[in-house]
């Protein structure tokens, strides 16, 4: 097997079409099907089911695609090292997010590690909700994650990067939306949007534990996979939402946020990592992102813990 048949077949994996991955790849398409034609050799496997009209991966293209993935990462690797030496650090850096405030922090976390650290490669996993990273991260899956508070998992470090305050979220022609700030016992009667159950959101979770310190249980009604599809359909008018500061850059038509009454309400967001085993890379990027997003001061209010 050489590298170049594995990346071109990674690039036809991912397009399903040899017309965009020879693009892509800067090569005749007549030479990538040559390259994939050897890989099959190679292998004793067909990985591709081709027509005319489509390009589908194989029960064997399937099974290779992850470790063709992980060799390729693997070899980019040693491409650093040996241009590097053994004065720079070297290694890949599994980081997983997701909500508004971790991805405020990526854009500029990457540009530093590439400035500082041209050796670390970042592999970006988005979509990992904030309640299972800690335990992604204590079994290996991660190097790094972002989180909030509560971290129970003992075997994670976690430190507070940023305070995001809990807000109403509502309909703008909602009779609650008149007021500068809303009660929650007042969204009682409510129908509400939120994160699935099963995903692990802490945002969820702080809904339903505010609902329930205010008397009630929300009423439920539609679950959707991001802070754009919620707020999306409270503008529509499908429900209310209790979501974070941190969203409050998402001015979908028909939406306004109001502030909670009485004392401010927060929820901490954290980055974890594994306090065993964190490899030299792993532990460079957490000082990296230290300098760059130090711990905040304790915030002016109530934390949900």
């Amino acid at each position: 097997m050489e590298l170049k048949h594995l990346a071109a077949f990674t690039m036809v994996a991912e397009e399903l079409h040899f017309g965009r991955a020879a693009d892509r790849l800067g090569i005749a398409q007549p030479q990538l099907s040559q390259w994939i034609r050897r890989l099959e050799t190679d292998l004793g496997a067909t990985l591709f089911d081709r027509s005319t009209r489509t390009v589908l991966l194989t029960e064997h293209g399937q099974a290779i695609l992850e470790p063709a993935r992980e060799t390729l990462a693997r070899a980019r690797l040693v491409e650093r090292a040996a241009l590097l030496g053994r004065s720079g650090v070297v290694g890949q850096v599994r980081i997983g997010y997701a909500g508004a405030s971790s991805r405020e922090v990526i854009p500029p976390l990457a540009r530093a590690v590439r400035a500082e650290e041209p050796g670390i490669e970042l592999d970006l996993r988005s979509m990992i909700y904030g309640g299972f990273t800690p335990a992604l991260v204590a079994s290996g899956q991660l190097d790094i994650g972002f989180s909030r508070l509560p971290v129970v998992n003992y075997d994670v470090h976690a430190r507070i990067f940023t305070y995001e305050r809990i807000v109403a979220a509502l309909p703008e022609d909602h009779p609650l939306a008149a007021g500068e700030r809303v009660e929650i016992k007042d969204l009682a009667t409510e129908q509400f949007v939120t994160f699935p159950a099963t995903r692990g959101s802490t945002v969820r979770d702080a809904c339903l534990r505010l609902a329930h310190e205010a008397g009630f249980s929300p009423r439920i009604v539609q679950e959707a996979p991001d802070s754009y599809a919620i707020l999306g359909l409270v503008a529509a008018g499908v429900g209310v939402t209790l979501t974070v500061s941190s969203v409050q850059h998402i001015n979908t038509p028909g939406l306004v946020y109001r502030e909670l009454a009485g004392d401010p309400t927060y929820l901490a967001a954290v980055v974890v990592w594994a306090k065993h085993n964190a490899g030299r890379a792993t532990g460079r990027v957490i000082e990296i992102l230290e300098d760059l997003i130090p711990t905040p001061p304790e915030c002016p209010g109530r934390v949900l813990l």
